[in-house]
């Protein structure tokens, strides 16, 4: 009896053709009905609520909103400077008077209320339009670093998972090859086998180990890595993509895709509310050179006379305007316009590397998407003829045609196989999310979309053991 104990890799969550549209619009064929009740044996965290969590608790994106809405009240604070400034005053004064005529103690009081108005200010006026592109770039910058915290969570996230599967792939290997050196020593000691064919497995079965002790360590840092983003230590299973998944290829072309990038990127939002502001801020500082016109009221009433003196209370009203002429101030303000020209030519080349890298970045993407789906075929086809190869090598064996190493080598073929099978698979649904990213069409709803491929438990096994019909 021919024992084989090889892991079997569900070939259809495999045959993903691409999908470069996004994610949203993709549904499983089949959807599995929910399950009633999961056991906390079976359960395991998905994409979507750990995405929720990193919401909650990942620092850049608490820091970006935060930033977000400090540009909101730094906006409102630079345009309150253009409505009316009204100052309201009290006062008392205990006074002491001597002189020749007279010597007296008495109490004065004043009481007023200013009020004064910009009427023309260019610098002002500017300073609110810079600061109010600086709350838009920061309200973008948030939502980029909203988009850049979900990638690097899919990315941590099947970093995680393909550590799981590289474990339970070395772990079956392992077995499978132990269970073909059990074979080989015991045909050994029959003398019917060679040494150099047990020494061979024996190899093979210590390197392994070593594999496995290396498996472990990474299953337990890319957990780490994960951690950092959710901000509690990820120890229950992962969800694995389902098998019952079906991608439709996207219709839009590259072109259309970079004008989406174009239109909605937020990092190119940003530099572009980053140029306006820098526009702005010149002007401001262009402002230094005009001059300022104001309007002013203002309302007394007092008991006080001329020094001090003691008065009838007076009731005071006065109107003005005033004109202020700036002549010169030492060049500052000249140099001052000249260094924040700098700024914006600076802004200007910012915003066309970032435009070149919304384009570099679609493209790579796009690409990359578009032929994963023969990627994906090839490989499945490489694993169906290493699995078909692995099985007439060990029947061949049996009737000595081949050599344990010719199984040896079967088996890593097979194995090596289901791992680019995996890797190509995640690779995948990462590259979508990194498509959508740069095109600006990543959201909430594009993790939830893509969460659906993912099974509600851990039954959905990388690795089941596969048997032969003459175990």
């Amino acid at each position: 009896m021919i024992v084989r104990l090889f892991p079997c890799l569900v070939l259809g969550i495999l045959a993903l053709p691409v999908y470069a549209a996004e994610p949203k619009t993709a549904e499983p064929s089949t959807p599995k009905p929910a399950p009633t009740s999961v056991s906390a044996k079976d359960y395991s965290a998905n994409l979507m609520s750990l995405y929720g969590e990193s919401r909650l608790e990942d620092p850049r994106v608490i820091a970006a909103y935060a930033r977000a809405q400090a540009g909101k009240e730094h906006q409102r604070e630079a345009f309150g400077s253009l409505l009316p400034q009204i100052t309201a005053n009290a006062g008392g004064n205990r006074i002491k008077q001597s002189n020749e005529i007279t010597d007296q103690i008495y109490n004065s009081e004043n009481y007023s209320v200013s009020l004064s108005q910009v009427i023309y200010n260019k610098a002002a006026w500017e300073n609110y339009q810079k600061y109010k592109s600086v709350a838009k770039q920061l309200l973008s910058e948030s939502e980029e670093a909203q988009a850049e915290a979900t990638v690097d969570l899919v990315q941590r996230y099947f970093t995680a998972l393909a550590a799981d599967d590289e474990l339970e792939l070395v772990q079956a290997e392992r077995r499978a090859t132990q269970k073909n050196l059990d074979r080989i020593s015991a045909l050994y000691e029959k003398q019917f086998a060679m040494i150099t064919d047990v020494l061979d497995l024996k190899a093979r079965v210590d390197v392994l180990a070593a594999q496995e002790v290396d498996a472990r360590n990474q299953v337990s840092l890319s957990r780490v890595a994960l951690s950092e983003i959710v901000g509690r230590p990820v120890k229950e299973k992962l969800s694995r993509v389902r098998g019952d998944v079906d991608l439709k290829v996207s219709t839009e072309s590259l072109d259309t895709w970079v004008s989406f990038g174009v239109a909605q990127n937020p990092s190119l939002k940003a530099t572009e509310s980053a140029l306006a502001a820098a526009e702005a801020a010149l002007r401001e500082g262009k402002g230094g050179h005009y001059p300022t016109l104001g309007v002013s009221l203002s309302a007394q009433n007092t008991n006080e006379g001329y020094n001090n003196a003691l008065a009838p209370k007076t009731d005071s009203y006065v109107a003005g305007l005033q004109l202020s002429v700036p002549i010169y101030s030492g060049g500052s303000t000249s140099a001052r316009v000249r260094g924040l020209y700098q700024d914006q030519i600076s802004a200007e080349q910012q915003l066309e590397a970032t435009r070149r890298q919304i384009v570099k970045e679609i493209t790579n993407a796009y690409l990359t998407a578009d032929s994963s789906v023969e990627k994906i075929r090839a490989n499945r086809n490489a694993l169906s003829s290493a699995e078909q190869s692995s099985i007439a090598s060990e029947k061949a064996f049996t009737y000595g045609v081949v050599n344990a190493v010719d199984v040896l080598t079967s088996v890593q073929n097979e194995f090596k196989a289901r791992r680019d099978l995996l890797k190509t698979q995640y690779d995948f649904i990462t590259n979508l999310f990194i498509l959508n990213r740069w095109a600006g069409k990543l959201s909430g709803e594009s993790v939830e979309s893509v969460n659906v491929w993912l099974s509600n438990n851990s039954k959905t096994d990388p690795s089941p053991d596969r048997k032969t019909k003459n175990e």
